[in-house]
């Protein structure tokens, strides 16, 4: 997989290379060459974004999640208290 992201490097690389000279389209071929490398140039940054979402994948994959922290109970402080004929419960 690394060795698929250097070479596309490289010809990311060569492509922005090419596409650094600046021609004029003066003829239809030469608007067509130019078309066709936009084109290129397209496919290559889409085919990149895709590997690199693919990357970022297979690390979220990886990262194990953390286990939830066990936070300690604390415990109610209930006293019943009679008062008559009633029972009341008193927390704290």
């Amino acid at each position: 997989m690394i060795a698929a992201a250097l070479s596309t490097a490289a010809l990311l690389g060569a492509a922005s290379y090419a596409s650094a000279q600046v021609v004029i389209p003066t003829d239809r071929n030469a608007l067509i060459q130019q078309n066709e490398l936009q084109a290129l140039r397209n496919q290559l940054q889409r085919r990149q974004f895709q590997q690199q979402q693919q990357l970022y994948r297979e690390q979220d994959r990886q990262i194990v999640p953390k286990a939830r922290p066990e936070v300690p109970i604390v415990k109610q402080n209930c006293q019943s208290q009679v008062i008559g004929t009633t029972i009341s419960r008193v927390c704290r």
